[in-house]
């Protein structure tokens, strides 16, 4: 596998950084992930907008211009000998320059940040696994008040997640003061009565790619949706819940603590909306 380090492309094992890296010190850096199909990367612009964003939320100036972004981003696909992607893209404050303290909380005065990226082959949800369903645990959301930025700091996020595998479970949803904000590594979606619902955007979930395709293939398709706060009681009474993700793409829900999710079986609007996903990635990728 081949891999990018600050501006060189090299093979993913020689990918070498500081261990002063502030990435590796203090978890100060920021990421991305792209689906990349057939060697063409998914809504790649809409990636490095968000990753746009999250930059600006660190207070951490973009190393490069969105069209060097988009060259170095494409030729590292290029030299992946495998098709189907996840390109990872991470983006730290970087590792302290001589003179300056080698652990301060505080910005460094004049810092140099470390840009990586690396591929590894795409696996996602299976038709068997869609059609079989997911089965998830409700976690109280305990992590701090910016989930909206896309940080690498991840341990929170990582414990959950790890209470529901403990749990032979796929996902943990999380609740924050009564109501929905997302899953542990996924955008949480619910059916009720036949119309969509989704949490709206805000500093305590992470919109991902894929809850901003699910929004608009309902509102193309005349499919009856909310976005608004959702709250305990509507997730554990919904005829459909759904995770969202780029590798889980729509994946229903079936079973909540034990308990069947409406009929206990993926529902007819997330079968419906799989195919309508799958349908519009087909057409961008000719595009």
């Amino acid at each position: 596998m081949n891999a990018f380090l600050n501006g060189t492309f090299l093979p993913l094992a020689d990918a070498k950084v500081s261990a002063l890296d502030r990435g590796f010190v203090f978890g100060d850096g920021v990421y991305e992930v792209v689906p990349v199909y057939s060697k063409k990367p998914f809504r790649l612009d809409a990636h490095l907008s968000r990753l746009q964003a999250s930059l600006d939320a660190i207070r951490l100036a973009n190393p490069y211009g969105i069209a060097q972004w988009r060259e170095w981003v494409l030729k590292l696909i290029a030299l992946q000998d495998f098709p189907d992607q996840s390109l990872y893209v991470q983006v730290t404050r970087g590792a302290p320059a001589p003179g300056q303290p080698l652990r301060d909380h505080a910005f460094p005065a004049t810092p140099s940040p470390t840009v990586f990226m690396f591929a590894q082959p795409l696996v996602v949800a299976t038709s068997r696994q869609k059609a079989a369903g997911a089965c998830a645990i409700t976690v109280a959301d305990d992590r701090w008040l910016r989930c909206d930025i896309k940080a690498i700091s991840l341990l929170a996020n990582v414990l959950l997640r790890q209470r529901a595998i403990d749990a032979g479970c796929a996902e943990a949803v999380m609740l924050r003061d009564g109501f929905l904000t997302e899953g542990a590594a996924s955008n949480i979606f619910l059916v009720r009565d036949g119309v969509l619902v989704a949490p709206p955007r805000s500093n305590l979930m992470l919109a991902g790619i894929t809850y901003d395709v699910v929004l608009e293939l309902a509102a193309a398709h005349a499919i009856p949706h909310e976005v608004r706060a959702i709250p305990e009681a509507e997730v554990r009474a919904a005829d459909e819940l759904w995770m969202t993700s780029s590798t889980r793409e729509i994946m229903a829900i079936v079973k909540l603590d034990g308990v069947p999710v409406g009929a206990g079986v993926p529902g007819p609007l997330a079968q419906r909306m799989d195919a309508l996903y799958q349908t519009f990635k087909q057409q961008v990728m000719r595009a």
